[in-house]
């Protein structure tokens, strides 16, 4: 570590560069490192970009960091982002996921202030709590500590989108992607970008681009699946759902192929799939947010305010796209919502 610090000042000294005192400091801080730790670090990162299947694997590779270096802060950070990932991807519920993710920053953030992986932990962990405000705080600090760092640029990128600020986002995605330009997972992310500012046809292309990388994407067949249903075209979009619940451990893609059975006009079938949810919730965690929309799409407009509530109560992941999601967009003007948006506190959006 101390080697590719002297080196990057070298380089800018010959180039003649003028480092602005930010930079200075950053590079004049170099950690020790225990080399153990930082395989596991690296291994738990190459299983935490193939999230979520892979976030147990994920979890006991930071853990086997930290129990090698105690102070090892972006070990700490990166096992923040799986509770946190956990929470986001619906597999577990954010008392169990963000809430936690929230004290590990916050922790790291003890131990280190300038790391720029604890505070994207922290706006990541923040952003699921609701709390948007301190998000983009962090986010901003997290790329001025280290405007290289990918992940800082994809979730604040992601934070952008569901504030409803989509060419900041897409900027975002694009720094993300010029990073590391074989992540399947930005590109599926930002196929969903593309879905909430309701371009399906470039939601469709980013996520095949991002199956193309990996097929074993959940998420990206999922995206598919999604912006096919926005499309009207519900075939396709049942056949790559029906794919993403085979590769997506949680809830979320078995809600979202009964919301588009039910716009589909196949009633049977989106009434199995909450019968289905029903059974799974006594054994896991099933988000509410998707029983509301498979109801909403059904027609039965309370049933879905009620789990919106439920939803809203339990700081359910999805919930942070109320403001974009496009299958809510025919209940923008119910009262009820307009109420559910107020107390979500979204930041105002600015021209």
């Amino acid at each position: 570590m101390a080697l590719q610090s002297e080196v990057v000042q070298a380089i800018a000294r010959q180039i003649r560069v003028k480092l602005s005192p930010v930079d200075q400091a950053r590079l004049g801080i170099v950690h020790a490192v225990d080399a153990e730790a930082y395989q596991a670090y690296l291994r738990g990162r190459y299983h935490w970009n193939r999230r979520p299947v892979e976030f147990k694997e994920a979890i006991q590779c930071f853990k086997e960091a930290i129990a090698k270096d105690s102070t090892y802060v972006a070990a700490y950070a990166g096992l923040a982002d799986c509770f946190s990932g956990l929470n986001v991807w619906g597999i577990v519920p954010a008392s169990e996921g963000s809430a936690k993710a929230k004290a590990l920053a916050q922790k790291a953030l003890e131990m280190d202030d300038s790391s720029s992986e604890a505070h994207v932990s922290l706006a990541f962990a923040a952003m699921y709590h609701y709390d948007f405000l301190t998000a983009e705080r962090e986010f901003e600090r997290a790329i001025e500590l280290n405007p290289r760092y990918t992940l800082a640029h994809q979730l604040f990128g992601w934070y952008l989108c569901i504030t409803d600020r989509y060419e900041e986002a897409y900027a975002e995605f694009q720094r993300a992607i010029r990073l590391d330009p074989l992540s399947s997972i930005i590109h599926a992310m930002l196929g969903y970008v593309f879905i909430y500012a309701r371009r399906y046809d470039q939601a469709l292309k980013q996520c095949a681009k991002a199956l193309d990388l990996d097929p074993t994407s959940g998420p990206a067949h999922l995206g598919l699946g999604w912006a096919y249903r926005c499309k009207s075209s519900y075939e396709p979009a049942i056949a790559s759902l029906r794919r993403a619940c085979e590769l997506w451990p949680g809830s979320t893609p078995i809600g979202v192929l009964g919301e588009v059975h039910a716009a589909a006009g196949y009633q049977a079938e989106a009434q199995k799939i909450l019968e289905q949810l029903k059974e799974l919730s006594k054994k896991q965690y099933v988000t509410p947010y998707v029983v509301a929309r498979i109801h909403l799409t059904l027609g039965e407009i309370d049933e879905a305010f009620h789990w919106l509530e439920v939803a809203y109560q339990q700081r359910a992941e999805w919930m942070v796209v109320l403001k974009v999601d496009p299958c809510l967009d025919n209940l923008r003007s119910e009262p009820r919502f307009q109420n559910l948006m107020r107390r979500m506190n979204f930041p105002a959006k600015v021209d």
